[in-house]
């Protein structure tokens, strides 16, 4: 019976074409990964891989054992998973990817009533502007927006990603207010370019009645970080369109100001992503339910819901 160890390492130096990210991902060195794919290979007496110095390739009898490893192998982690520990309680790392901004201010505040429940878990958390492919990298969960369902991976959403128009108090003394999307112009703008696609991004407003209009800022600023923009608009340097999630404590302690209440830009939802195979790891479901039940007792889906005004 081959060792969970080297199947592994085989299915992740597959999918990733590299000892070396099979390694990374498995926290293992690449000289471990080879050695565990050595065995595998001396043990089922045929080549799984075609190796070279630039990277990885199946040979077909190692794309065959791929095909019919991989689900299998999935299951069986998290079969394991549900019952290393004693009583049912989750344990082992869980790795989820999440946006600085919107991780800091909304996910990491309920990291202490989590692990005070779930004291055997290992949070690791990346903070990273991008979207994770969550079975390749090896990742239990992301949050974010704008992630392709890729098949066998599900999303449940926590909030709308509503885009709004804000300025600093200090900003706007003295200045006129806009009436609408069109005034935008006027204003010294904060933009932010795609880390994704390289553009910034134009927003097109609408509002209660469905009317839109487009809402054009001046390119005065431009960075490509939500929190940047975020803090670039606190310290009055002019207006952005953010979401209302990244700045939703900034609004309501009066730090920022909404311009434009009854309009906003619709991006989409801010959701979980996560892996539906049958045998999901406890460790995952629970944190998926946590994670949902506390937007809900906070009520934050609503809060964070620009068209509200």
């Amino acid at each position: 019976m081959e060792t969970l160890a080297n199947l592994e390492s085989f299915v992740r130096s597959a999918e990733n074409h590299s000892f070396s990210e099979a390694a990374r991902q498995l926290g293992l060195t690449p000289a471990a990964v080879s050695r565990n794919v050595a065995m595998l290979e001396r043990n089922l007496g045929v080549r799984l891989f075609q190796r070279s110095t630039r990277k990885l390739v199946l040979t077909e009898i190692g794309e065959r054992f791929l095909f019919s490893t991989r689900g299998n192998l999935e299951a069986l982690q998290a079969a394991i998973a549900d019952i290393t520990a004693d009583d049912n309680e989750p344990a082992g790392v869980l790795k989820v990817s999440m946006s600085p901004t919107f991780g800091l201010s909304h996910i990491m505040p309920l990291l202490p009533a989590f692990l005070a429940k779930h004291p055997r878990l290992k949070p690791e958390w990346h903070f990273e502007n991008r979207a994770v492919n969550l079975v390749s990298e090896g990742y239990d969960v992301a949050i974010g927006g704008g992630f392709d369902l890729a098949p066998g991976i599900v999303s449940r959403t926590l909030a709308p990603a509503h885009i709004v128009t804000v300025a600093s108090p200090g900003y706007m003394a003295g200045r006129t207010p806009p009436t609408n999307p069109s005034d935008l112009v006027a204003y010294s703008g904060i933009v932010m370019r795609s880390l994704r696609t390289g553009r910034i991004r134009p927003w097109t407003l609408r509002n209660a009645t469905g009317s839109e209009m487009a809402g054009p800022l001046a390119e005065t600023i431009i960075v490509n970080d939500p929190a940047a923009m975020r803090e670039a608009v606190r310290l009055g340097l002019g207006i952005a369109m953010i979401a209302v999630a990244d700045i939703l404590l900034e609004l309501e302690r009066g730090e920022l100001v909404r311009l434009l209440p009854n309009w906003y830009a619709d991006a989409g939802a801010i959701s979980l992503y996560y892996s539906s195979k049958t045998l999901m790891p406890a460790k995952t479901r629970i944190f998926v339910d946590f994670v949902a039940d506390e937007f809900r007792r906070q009520r934050l889906a609503e809060r964070c819901a620009g068209s509200l005004g």
